[in-house]
């Protein structure tokens, strides 16, 4: 078992594969629970998205300097989505509006709106996305996905490195 994780491939499918259950789990607490989600929600989908796109690059090409990159925009990337989960909690949830926040260009600007709006759309305030899923703030659960991939790809480059 330990071999399996060893291997960046591997890990990068892992990644891809949990970043997209994030999503996967937004979507069922939306379309099913009536959670709607705020642009800063919206955001970190986007930045999971973007996590699952580019460890899949990196698993499907298998070429070391590839998945090192990968590795590495995943970091940041991961980085990225804390640093949203975490003002979505500690700023954002206290403000009555979202538009026209960071979050908010971002979205509308990349157009992920438009293009998958039951995906990207953000259709509540901060205020009301504010919700606990069993007992913890919902973008405390994002923010440890986060924390876990962020150390699954430094664990895995600082590996594929000393190779």
């Amino acid at each position: 078992m330990n071999r399996l994780f060893s291997r960046p491939t591997a890990v990068l499918l892992l990644i891809a594969v949990a970043s997209l259950a994030a999503i996967g789990a937004a979507l069922v607490s939306q379309h099913v629970f009536d959670m709607q989600p705020c642009p800063w929600c919206v955001l970190q989908r986007a930045v999971f998205a973007a996590i699952a796109l580019v460890a899949l690059v990196g698993a499907l090409l298998r070429q070391r300097l590839v998945q090192a990159g990968a590795l590495l925009a995943t970091e940041l990337l991961a980085t990225a989505g804390a640093a949203a989960a975490l003002w979505q909690h500690f700023v954002a949830k206290s403000s009555s509006s979202c538009n026209l926040t960071l979050a908010d260009r971002i979205v509308s600007g990349l157009q992920l709106d438009a293009l998958a709006p039951e995906v990207f759309a953000p259709r509540a305030s901060c205020a009301d996305a504010a919700v606990d899923l069993l007992g913890l703030p919902y973008e405390f659960w994002s923010l440890g996905l986060f924390a876990a991939l962020s150390a699954a790809a430094i664990w895995t480059l600082v590996r594929l490195l000393q190779r």
